[in-house]
């Protein structure tokens, strides 16, 4: 028997059906790791306690450990996570490759360098970590299409190409460490990935480029599902393939140094999410684009409460946590891959 045009309407009513519920399960997701982030500390809170603090007490012990402390952290891991995770998405559909990850391909350790080197040698300069980390995630991203250009882009190569020059990076941020080792502590706090003593400026910072990011993924969502069909028949669709490579390159290097300018070196989120949320809503990125950055924030807020609780009182940098969960996913993905 073949399809009718009833069996297809259903199909799709279905497939529909299961992307909202999914979309709706991230959310929920999101909220829980949100309330849970606030709740849970040395001070336990109550959720009414945690509202009542937000929107109606402006003083009081409880105003001042929710609006000081735990609220622009748990806002500051929300817009990290979402930043990691469109980034992820951008670069993957951009590279042909589900293995493709800010941290993993290089573009996180240019802007790191470029962001140590302000808090190592520059110290007065830390407000120009921003637009320096992003040049230093633009030059790696230009490095590695440089050397893993061949006639074309192959994905291997993309991801040998990561290795290397983050790698090369990588030793060039230890020299810094050992050179100025009267300055480290910082920048160890930097490399290993961590959310601790984050406070509204951050949040600040970090903002404009959540907001930036979030427009490029609502407006490129579309060239993006063309791109990925490939140079030659994107270019017959009408695109301009080389431009929109160009544009979501940069995005994409400039949500993952928006992030590391305030997380550090933070790995693997770019990774996880995308890809889970790939394999539960499928490819088209106009829905992963809403699903990653939804997912991608209760990612990072459950992690960085599991970070802060599990040893209390001492408290251990997220960027552990998501490199015990990613290292073992990235190996099932190079597995499956392979």
């Amino acid at each position: 028997m073949f399809p009718t045009k009833s069996n297809n309407a259903a199909s799709m009513i279905e497939k529909t059906g299961w992307k909202a519920a999914m979309l709706i399960i991230f959310a929920i997701t999101a909220v829980s790791g949100f309330l849970l982030s606030n709740a849970i500390g040395t001070m336990r809170i109550s959720i009414p306690d945690i509202i009542n603090a937000i929107f109606v007490q402006k003083e009081g012990p409880i105003h001042q450990v929710i609006w000081n402390i735990r609220l622009p952290r748990t806002i500051v891991a929300v817009l990290v996570g979402i930043n990691l995770s469109l980034s992820g998405v951008i670069l993957q559909g951009v590279m042909k490759n589900p293995l493709a990850d800010p941290h993993i391909i290089g573009i996180s350790s240019g802007a790191g360098l470029a962001g140590i080197i302000i808090l190592i040698l520059l110290p007065q300069y830390a407000y120009l970590v921003p637009p320096v980390a992003f040049l230093g995630a633009m030059a790696a991203a230009a490095l590695i299409y440089i050397l893993a250009w061949r006639g074309g882009i192959q994905p291997i190569r993309i991801i040998l190409a990561g290795v290397a020059v983050s790698a090369f990076l990588g030793a060039g941020i230890s020299g810094l460490l050992v050179f100025y080792s009267d300055r480290v502590h910082g920048a160890l706090m930097y490399m290993a990935g961590g959310l601790s003593a984050r406070s509204w400026p951050h949040v600040y910072i970090i903002l404009p480029y959540t907001v930036l990011g979030c427009l490029i993924a609502a407006f490129m969502g579309e060239k993006l599902n063309i791109l990925v069909l490939g140079d030659d028949v994107a270019r017959g669709l009408g695109l301009n393939v080389e431009a929109t490579r160009l544009m979501l390159t940069a995005a994409g290097a400039l949500l993952a140094a928006s992030a590391v300018c305030v997380a550090g070196l933070l790995g693997f989120v770019g990774l996880i999410v995308p890809h889970t949320a790939r394999l539960l809503i499928g490819t088209n990125h106009k829905v992963l684009f809403p699903a990653s950055a939804i997912l991608g924030a209760a990612v990072l807020t459950l992690s960085d409460t599991l970070a802060r609780t599990a040893f209390s009182p001492k408290e251990i940098p997220v960027g552990i946590i998501m490199a015990v969960l990613g290292s073992p996913f990235f190996l099932y993905l190079l597995r499956r891959e392979g």
